[in-house]
């Protein structure tokens, strides 16, 4: 392996990270299949997978992405990364978010009123997220990272590591 093929540890949490939060995805779409089908809500699990949405796939996962690995792409690798990362990775995040601001407030909805109208906005606010959260870490795993991995000098792979070992421990 040569020094530029050196796998980033950054990476390799980062990729864990994914497996963690495309399993709670899946346990959301779970939650909607059950929804739909047997009209089964659970106001606290769908409560708790939104907040873990918001702590760790995003203020932790996407924070690390967006404060270490990101911000270093964009300052070493020029246009490529730019359009990589700001018109696409980025727009995505915010998206995610979009999609969790609206489930919550439908989840809310369908709690005051058990309607079929808020069924279908529970489902389609959840399902639009489990559906961008998977492509979104699938973009990262297969093109993301790799372009980082195989571009990046190996000082810019060292930094972007010995920022994430700082960040874990705050």
């Amino acid at each position: 392996m040569t020094e530029k093929e050196r796998a980033m540890h950054a990476i390799e949490v980062l990729m864990e990270e994914h497996s963690r939060i495309l399993e709670r995805a899946q346990a959301l779409e779970d939650m909607c299949v059950q929804l739909m089908e047997h009209n089964a809500f659970d106001g606290a699990q769908f409560a708790d997978t939104i907040r873990f949405i918001r702590e760790f796939a995003d203020a932790t996962h996407h924070m690390k992405e967006e404060d270490i690995l990101f911000r270093v792409m964009l300052e070493q690798l020029g246009k490529p990364a730019e359009n990589l990362i700001r018109h696409g990775m980025l727009v995505e995040h915010d998206e995610g978010r979009h999609y969790v601001t609206e489930l919550e407030k439908a989840c809310h909805a369908y709690t005051e009123d058990a309607s079929v109208h808020h069924k279908l906005e529970v489902i389609s606010w959840a399902m639009a997220y489990v559906h961008m959260i998977r492509s979104h870490a699938q973009k990262e795993n297969d093109v993301v990272y790799p372009f980082a991995e195989r571009m990046l000098s190996e000082q810019a792979k060292q930094r972007i590591d010995a920022e994430f070992e700082t960040y874990a421990v705050q």
